[in-house]
């Protein structure tokens, strides 16, 4: 009898644990599904984001043009070298350069020839079927498609023209120039001390309270909102050191400030992965803290260190808030010509265009995102690239 209860009792304890462990495996499926779910959400999240960017940006990159007559029979009446009659339909921007095209160009008097030139953007968007005209307007754009006198072109001014008014004239030349610029002083302010900083903490500096003081300050600058940089550059770079405002020095110092705590902190984690082994080696057979440091701990933790500085990079190229209180998000016409020149940045540049009521710099402004968002990928691969081609596994 007791051996029966026994087996009775192993029995039932046996089911008891196959039931606790369906009950976990059930639980581990439940919690894999849900990570699927949030990651599915997500890849939906980006798949609508960019499908839907593309969407709106995809007529940018394509311009209407239509094909006048210029007629430069009387130089001194060039400005109406092209039809009045067509002033409804030419961009504003064609018809307003040409007395100095012809002075450009005195061979041109006297000269008769046809062309294709720049349509306006109400009838850019008209023939994209997401504008209106007038009825007058209309029925003349209609005539003149009958005649073949549109096109639809490339549209390079996209790349090639700094900001403009008029919204068909409008490009991103002056803003990736500025942008260029104001990584490059970035990245001349923010890597060499951020480097020499870490080295210095990493590899150094006493173990004390001053010196844990500084790495918490540095950990906390590095999770600060960016517009607290912008509060900063203002102050320091523009109010006491006199820098110009708008200017892509001041911006370029200013993202400097923001980028410095990522690229210590990265710098740090980096010269940390290089085993101390290396170090006691190099410290046993002679060599110096500094020669240590220079001949075998830095060129081993490079990778690392390029890898987060490029993504610092890659975080201020992004951003639009420090650089509003510096007042580069303003209308700036002209390609720079110098660091100490007016100057935009590209999502300064996205963000006054969103901002502008006409339809065709919406999608102006969703055709620079797309710009913007590749350079930020590209950034991004080289980081990878970096990181996986000169890493070393010890």
């Amino acid at each position: 009898m007791s051996e029966e209860n026994t087996d009775t009792a192993g029995a039932g304890g046996k089911l008891a644990a196959n039931a606790r462990l369906r009950r976990r495996h059930r639980a581990e499926r439940r919690f894999r599904g849900i990570c699927i779910a949030a990651l599915g959400l997500a890849g939906a999240f980006l798949v609508l984001f960019l499908s839907s960017m593309v969407a709106a940006a995809w007529p940018a990159f394509t311009q209407t043009e239509v094909k006048v007559e210029i007629d430069f029979s009387d130089p001194d009446q060039a400005w109406q070298a092209i039809d009045p009659e067509l002033n409804s339909i030419v961009s504003r921007g064609v018809t307003r350069v040409l007395p100095q095209r012809l002075e450009n160009n005195p061979e041109l008097a006297g000269e008769s020839f046809q062309e294709w030139v720049l349509a306006k953007a109400e009838i850019d968007q008209y023939r994209k079927g997401t504008g209106s005209l007038d009825a007058e307007v209309r029925e003349r754009v209609e005539r003149l498609e009958e005649q073949g006198r549109f096109r639809d072109s490339f549209n390079h001014w996209l790349f090639t023209e700094g900001d403009s008014k008029l919204p068909e004239m409008a490009g991103l030349k002056a803003a990736i120039v500025g942008s260029i610029y104001v990584l490059a002083l970035t990245l001349a302010f923010a890597f060499p001390i951020g480097v020499l900083s870490a080295i210095y903490l990493e590899e150094f500096a006493p173990d004390n309270r001053f010196t844990q003081a500084v790495e918490i300050n540095i950990n906390n600058l590095a999770a600060v909102p960016s517009i607290l940089f912008g509060l900063l550059g203002l102050a320091i770079m523009i109010n006491f050191f006199g820098v110009p405002r708008s200017s892509a020095i001041a911006g370029g110092l200013t993202l400097g400030l923001m980028t410095l705590p990522i690229v210590i902190i990265s710098t740090r984690a980096a010269l940390r992965a290089v085993p101390h082994s290396i170090r006691e080696g190099a410290l046993a057979m002679g060599a110096t803290r500094w020669q240590t440091v220079r001949d075998h701990v830095l060129p081993m933790s490079l990778p690392g260190i390029l890898t987060g500085t490029i993504i610092g990079l890659a975080q201020a190229m992004g951003e639009t808030a420090p650089l509003l209180l510096i007042g580069m998000v303003a209308y700036i016409p002209d390609v720079p010509g110098s660091v100490t020149d007016a100057a935009t940045v590209m999502p300064a540049q996205i963000y006054s265009w969103a901002s502008m009521p006409q339809q065709a710099f919406m999608e102006r402004a969703a055709a620079a995102i797309l710009v913007l968002l590749t350079v930020l990928i590209a950034l991004n691969a080289t980081a990878v690239y970096l990181r996986r081609r000169f890493e070393r596994r010890w």
